[in-house]
Parts: structure tokens; sequence; C-alpha cells
């Protein structure tokens, strides 16, 4: 009886833990606002370090280091590279290259500061963000935007990852 009332409690044990997880959510968020005052869309994006080191190391077979005291200058080089080629806007129907500012990272999470200068007016944005979807289909990025004085927010997954604002 004490072999079976072991084994018992050992997999009780395992059960329990097992399913005690913690579950980690995916998400990144990118704050977009228009500034027709000085005629340029200004974003912010803010992703957890981790995950944007694990899809860059996924797509460029590297090791990469952002945000931590052993970042080189290739691992910036290659997430702008990955940022700029998943994360993009069409103003008006026309894709408008962003211009990289700055980053920072606050606890786990890198900021991303980016701009795109000259635009004049909007009459609808067209976003499209596939980023960290091709690392972990539960990635979502989250989408809030300032256009015209009128606030929206979308939620962008690896099945729906553009959307338009009009």
């Amino acid at each position: 009886m004490s072999k079976y009332f072991r084994f018992l409690l050992i997999l009780l044990l395992i059960v329990s833990l097992s399913s005690m997880g913690i579950h980690k959510f995916y998400m990144a968020i990118y704050q977009i606002d228009y500034v027709p005052q000085k005629k340029r869309i200004q974003i912010t994006s803010r992703i957890f370090v981790d995950d944007l080191n694990a899809a860059i190391e996924k797509k460029f077979h590297v090791k990469t280091n952002l945000g931590n005291g052993q970042e080189t200058a290739q691992d910036e080089v290659n997430m702008k590279k990955y940022l700029a080629e998943k994360f993009s806007l069409k103003v008006n129907g026309i894709v408008k290259p962003m211009t990289f500012l700055s980053k920072e990272v606050e606890a786990n999470v890198l900021i991303c500061y980016f701009r795109i200068p000259d635009v004049s007016k909007i009459t609808h944005l067209e976003i499209e963000n596939s980023a960290l979807t091709e690392w972990n289909t539960e990635q979502q990025n989250i989408i809030q935007a300032n256009i015209k004085g009128e606030k929206q927010s979308l939620m962008l997954t690896s099945e729906d990852f553009k959307r338009v604002l009009k």
C-alpha cells in the first residue's frame, strides 16, 4: 500500500504543478499620433524585449541582446530591419517609411520612437503589423491611434494583421 500511496502522491503532485504553470501574455502596444501642426506622424512601440530578441534571432539566425549590457550595434541594425519589414503604415494609399529616432528599456519592455514626416493630411491610414507573430501565433499587437483628434484602438493578430483607419 505504501508504494501505491507514493505513486498516487507523485502523480497528483505532477498533475497539480503542470496545471499551475504561468501563462505569459504575448502583447505589444503601438501608439500612433498624427500631429497636424507639425505635419507628421509620431509612433511609439512598446514590445517585450525577450519576445523581440527571440523573433529577431529566428529571422536573422543570430544571437541578439537588445536591452541588456551585451547589446551590439548590429543588434540595433537587425531590430530596425525587422520592424521596418513587419510594421508599416500606408498614408492615403502610399507606404510611408518610418524614421527610427531612439529606443529605451523600461523593466523588460523595449520602447522605440519613430516618426513619419511630411504628412499634410490623412484621409485613411492602413496599418500592417505582423511583428512577432511568426514567432508566436498568440502574439497580439495593440494599436492605439489618435488621428484628427479621434482615438481608435485595434488588435492585430497573426490571422488579422492589417487594418484601415478612416
